[in-house]
């Protein structure tokens, strides 16, 4: 009898991070957990220890607390992708482009609003537990600013979709936002006060910290090999494997590494850049405010405070990278641009230095579907987050968990209905295409 033939998935590359995140800079330094060492078992192995990962873990947890978990991060808890976010965890639909808000669209858009509102229902009942104050979890609400008249008119248009989903918003003059954020510059806003905002780097950190027998949290210790094993499969990590019943990728682009998603994964980086502590006095306004653009693709901006002073983020540009890696020269370039956009909004504090520029990596798909579903016996994907990571791989790892074990619900139902992501164009059509679309975007983006 001839045995068959062993199924086997290689990771072609690890993961690897640019620059250094203020999140994760103004913690103290993490012990973490020791990494895997020998050979172990687990009903369920996890690919990953950010924002899918973890709350995948916890949602098995939840589902069934005598399932053995293994997350297996690569790096250290909070250093990776999860770490390097911008920290919105948004319940509405995040481009506020009209084209996105007309009527047969509307339903899309409601079922959006679920899938968001359930990635907050997830991390709220967490923070809640763990009695987290605002510096990690604050369910502040966010601002979308705009800075040029097309910006004020896509804000007056998602307001008015806003009304027909019956969903609280204020918008607010130029005086108004001038008074929550210190800038003459933004022309209007609007609030929305369903976003949470979290410090992402200790978050993560938390939630990881917060899963106990039978969910072990292993770091340092990427995944290299998968091979079927039986009715199962062997994960094999540098120092050690396990054997288990049922796996989730939860490494969002790196998936591709392992050969899943060919050609169905694009690799987009965005920058961002962190000014030192400074005096609050430096700049009037609120002290803890979080605001996105009104026009795709431009600047996300944030003021966090601090005992010893106060911090801007800036988030801008986007760029594509196959190799899921940006160079130093492309950060230096996008931190170029975050210290002009810092100065237009805020002309008064241009002596304020960057103390931090970081790089984070998202996976999208042509058709800004999830990564999603079993997609080989037992292997399970939560990838794809497709921008706002926070909140969709969030979500993208509830799904999997409650699909992987038979839990029907509103957020499986809606999942189900996803397409399969579409097949990108050959190379080099994809870098050629994906490269003039970010261009064309953020040259449309303008000052916003």
């Amino acid at each position: 009898m001839v045995a068959a033939a062993k199924t086997v998935f290689v990771a072609a590359r690890l993961p690897k991070n640019n620059g250094v995140s203020a999140w994760v800079a103004m913690l103290p330094p993490r012990k973490g957990n020791p990494p895997l060492q020998g050979h172990a078992t687990a009903d369920i192995v996890i690919l990953g220890g950010g924002f899918a990962g973890l709350s995948a873990a916890r949602r098995i947890s939840e589902l069934d607390p005598s399932l053995t978990v293994a997350v297996l991060e690569a790096g250290v808890i909070g250093e990776a992708a999860a770490g390097r976010n911008s920290g919105f965890i948004i319940d509405l639909p995040h481009d506020v482009s009209s084209d996105d808000y007309g009527g047969d669209t509307m339903t899309k858009s409601r079922e959006a609003i679920e899938i968001n509102r359930t990635a907050i229902r997830l991390a709220s009942s967490i923070a809640a537990e763990q009695g987290w104050g605002r510096d990690i979890f604050d369910p502040c609400g966010r601002y979308s600013v705009a800075i040029s008249s097309a910006g004020d008119r896509h804000l007056i248009d998602y307001a008015r979709a806003l009304i027909n989903l019956g969903e609280k918003h204020q918008l607010l003059s130029q005086r108004e936002i001038a008074e929550v954020t210190g800038s003459r510059a933004y022309t209007s806003a609007l609030f929305t006060p369903g976003t949470v905002m979290v410090q992402p780097a200790a978050y993560i950190r938390g939630v990881a910290d917060c899963l106990h027998d039978p969910v072990h949290v292993y770091e340092r210790t990427p995944a290299v090999r998968l091979e079927s094993s039986g009715n199962g499969w062997l994960v094999k990590t540098p120092e050690g494997s396990i054997s288990t019943g049922r796996i989730i990728l939860a490494n969002n682009g790196h998936a591709q590494s392992f050969g899943f998603f060919k050609s169905e994964l694009l690799h987009i980086f965005t920058f961002a850049s962190m000014t030192r502590e400074f005096d609050p006095g430096h700049l009037a306004g609120q002290r803890q405010w979080a605001a996105t653009p009104a026009l795709p693709m431009g600047t996300t901006v944030r003021r966090i405070p601090g005992e010893k002073g106060d911090r801007v983020l800036i988030r801008s540009r986007y760029t594509y990278h196959p190799t899921i890696e940006a160079g130093e020269s492309t950060l230096r370039r996008a931190g170029a641009v975050h210290d002009r956009k810092f100065r237009a909004r805020f002309p008064g504090t241009g002596d304020i230095p960057m103390e931090y520029r970081w790089a984070g990596a998202m996976a999208v798909t042509w058709n800004s579907v999830p990564a999603f579903g079993e997609i080989e016996k037992g292997i399970f994907a939560a990838c794809g987050c497709n921008g706002v990571g926070a909140t969709k791989a969030t979500a993208n790892g509830i799904a999997a968990a409650e699909l992987m074990l038979g839990h029907t619900s509103r957020l499986t139902e809606i999942f189900a209905r996803f397409d399969a992501p579409r097949r990108l164009p050959p190379q080099p059509f994809t870098t050629i295409g994906a490269k003039a679309n970010l261009a064309i975007k953020e040259w449309r983006a303008g000052g916003e």
